[in-house]
């Protein structure tokens, strides 16, 4: 696999783009939402957003929406 799996796009008016695997998979406007749909898809968070060969924050970090 060539980059992270996921990437978490910049913030825009308080929302962030997220992609897996380079396609758009919605728009998320807090931390908890990206848990929610990596439990969803069956990853463990904890895993996942501690893994930074998993997941790619563009434009800051999880703290940053704004």
């Amino acid at each position: 696999m060539e980059g992270p799996l996921i990437v978490v796009h910049p913030p825009r008016d308080g929302e962030r783009l997220l992609t897996v695997l380079g396609e758009p998979v919605g728009i998320v406007d807090s931390l908890g939402e990206i848990e929610l749909l990596l439990r969803r898809a069956g990853l463990s968070p904890a895993d996942v957003l501690d893994d930074p060969d998993l997941i790619e924050w563009r434009g800051g970090g999880p703290e940053v929406w704004g």
